[in-house]
């Protein structure tokens, strides 16, 4: 008897699982959405600078300048919008000026120079928030509240004899304003105001006249250059 011969069967070919496409179109998606957000975002790094009015404390200012009560002032911010409105942003700036010690029986009376220098020096940082008034694309009105805090320091020099008083103290400050955007650079002005409180008056011409107030009035242009327009 003649064994038929056993036919051999081969396995069937596996087909190949390929994986599913999803997970890369979707980190895909997710990176594209985050390149335009990115590209969208409205950001400014600027400088700013003006004339800062200790006018909060005009009187002890005007002795010790010799009847100024203010002077230039230098600082940086950075702002980031929230939407179309609203933003935030964060300022520092610096101010000194040096003028004479005085001496002052009283309010309204003569004013005595002592010749004896002396130079104060303001630091205030603080971050704000603010709206933007409009959707003109070039000019973009503002207002703006904030608060932080302001460094203080005084130092006279008496025939050799340096003294220096130093203080730190919170502070509020409100601002108006206008930007005039071209491409990414932003000229604007800005007017602004800020309460400094019982960082003087415990001695000295500040006593005599009852000022306790270093803050006041500020006038600022500022040059920056931002992402995009407002």
């Amino acid at each position: 008897m003649i064994t038929p011969a056993r036919r051999r069967l081969d396995p069937p070919p596996r087909s190949r699982r390929r994986g599913s496409p999803l997970p890369t179109v979707l980190a895909a998606l997710a990176f594209l959405a985050l390149a335009g957000e990115a590209a969208a975002l409205d950001w400014a790094v600027g400088a700013e600078g003006g004339y800062f009015d200790m006018s909060n404390a005009s009187q002890s200012a005007k002795a010790i300048f010799d009847g100024s009560s203010g002077g230039g002032t230098v600082g940086g911010f950075v702002r980031l919008g929230l939407g179309r409105s609203f933003f935030v942003a964060a300022h520092g700036r610096y101010f000194q000026r040096t003028g004479e010690r005085v001496f002052v029986a009283s309010p309204g009376s003569q004013v005595y120079r002592l010749g004896h220098p002396l130079t104060i020096r303001l630091v205030p940082v603080y971050g704000e928030v603010g709206y933007r008034v409009g959707h003109s694309p070039r000019w973009a009105p503002y207002a703006a509240v904030g608060g932080g805090a302001t460094s203080y320091r005084e130092e006279s020099n008496v025939v050799g004899l340096v003294e220096t008083a130093t203080a730190t103290k919170a502070s509020l400050h409100l601002a108006l304003g206008t930007d005039f955007v071209t491409g990414p650079l932003r000229f604007g002005v800005e007017v602004g105001y800020s309460l400094v409180p019982n960082t003087i008056g415990e001695s000295g011409v500040s006593k005599v006249y009852g000022e306790k107030d270093v803050g006041g009035a500020t006038i600022l242009a500022r040059l920056a250059f931002g992402s995009r327009t407002p």
